[in-house]
């Protein structure tokens, strides 16, 4: 009897810590919320695309790896559209229905600047990976971290690309009239003037206009050595297609990112596209731990290759993750004092958070030139990263 009921008492026991254990892993399944808001419809959806399958990426390998604290990431992801107003109501929704502890997101540096003054008000911390005005990261918001680089720092390989091998004397600047493109166009001037490069003309267009020829009629009639575009996704192959109809032959086009790098490129602007230069931010080659296996991994998923939009949503992913792991609760506050120590490796660089000049809580990174060349994009410079050689001098259009 005594034998008997001992036996009774063990399997209680035993039934408790099963229950026990049941309890917790129930409570550790609670998943920590995350907001992410991207273009995913709009005029700059294709970028939205790219950066929400690389999110979804990167977030099923680090539920896949247990999660954070035991318990799995939810991305609770909305559209803005393209529209600053709607981006602004998506950061109250998340915040005050969904009670995120971190947003992520940010295309349009326009609506990527308004849903920050949200979060900042809120006190709910955005990371930003992608939205690139300077402005940004200058109004010393506390909330506010930004992984991809500023906009005046997009040029930056392009810069030493032309004093050591270009070294042009005159250039035209044409941008697409918004946020970015007036601080991206104004940088590269200042540039420009630091290296001895005469601007002739600096001209903004309002987006999606579908006729650019009387601009580029102007800007052939300057005969500039360079062409420096900063444009979104069809801005980008029109302009190119149209100087091309127009026989407008400068020594190279260059983009300042953006719609210059999208695999779309090529296949709207056609013959158009062939050893047009662009400014990029990370490319498959750069000599990061897993670039080139998150590109390889999101060719596989998705059939479609990816480009520098997808690294950054990709990094920022993981870097919400550490965030989360290290902070000492599952609050915005904590999860905000968390991202201040951040400092670690991803496939677009090295994450750290950081103060210069104006800027607050700054992520820091290399730029890079890329080239179409045969309908790839390929890296040209700086040389220890290339993947071919750069074309230049470019030949003049094929007629």
């Amino acid at each position: 009897m005594k034998k008997l009921s001992l036996c009774l008492v063990g399997l209680l026991a035993l039934l408790l810590v099963a229950a026990g254990l049941s309890f917790a892993a129930e409570a550790n399944g609670v998943p920590i919320k995350v907001g992410v808001v991207l273009p995913l419809t709009g005029k700059e959806a294709s970028f939205g695309e790219i950066e929400r399958n690389s999110f979804l990426l990167a977030l099923e390998e680090i539920n896949k790896a247990g999660g954070v604290k035991g318990r799995p990431i939810e991305f609770i992801i909305e559209d803005d559209t393209s529209k600053t107003d709607v981006g602004r109501s998506a950061v109250e929704k998340l915040i005050a229905r969904d009670k995120v502890v971190i947003i992520t997101g940010g295309y349009s540096s326009q609506v990527t600047n308004a849903m920050c003054a949200v979060a900042q008000q809120r006190q709910v911390p955005f990371l930003v990976n992608t939205g690139s005005a300077d402005d940004i990261t200058e109004q010393n918001w506390q909330y506010v971290f930004r992984l991809n680089p500023p906009v005046s720092e997009y040029a930056n390989a392009l810069t030493s690309f032309l004093q050591e091998v270009v070294k042009p004397k005159s250039a035209v600047i044409l941008y697409e009239n918004t946020l970015f493109g007036q601080r991206g166009s104004q940088e590269f001037a200042d540039q420009a003037a630091k290296m001895g490069i005469k601007v002739l003309i600096k001209e903004g267009y309002e987006g999606g206009a579908v006729d650019f020829k009387p601009l580029l009629v102007k800007a052939k009639a300057a005969k500039p050595d360079l062409v420096y575009m900063i444009s979104y996704e069809l801005d980008a192959a029109l302009l190119m297609r149209q100087a091309k109809e127009l026989d407008f032959n400068a020594k190279l086009f260059v983009g300042g990112a953006a719609g210059f790098t999208l695999p779309e490129f090529p296949k709207n602007a056609g013959e158009a596209a062939e050893n047009v230069f662009s400014a990029a931010l990370w490319t498959a080659s750069v000599p990061y731990p897993g670039a080139k296996e998150y590109a390889e991994k999101y060719m596989k998923k998705f059939g479609s290759p990816t480009e520098y939009h997808g690294a950054e949503a990709y990094a920022a992913a993981y870097v919400v993750a550490d965030a989360l792991s290290r902070a000492k609760e599952l609050t915005p506050a904590a999860v905000r004092e968390a991202l201040t120590t951040t400092d670690m490796m991803t496939a677009f660089g090295r994450v750290k958070f950081v103060s210069y000049g104006k800027k607050t809580q700054q992520n820091s990174v290399p730029t890079y030139l890329v080239q179409w060349q045969k309908g790839v994009l390929e890296t040209v410079w700086p040389k220890d990263v290339a993947t071919k050689p750069y074309v230049f001098p470019v030949p003049p259009w094929r007629r």
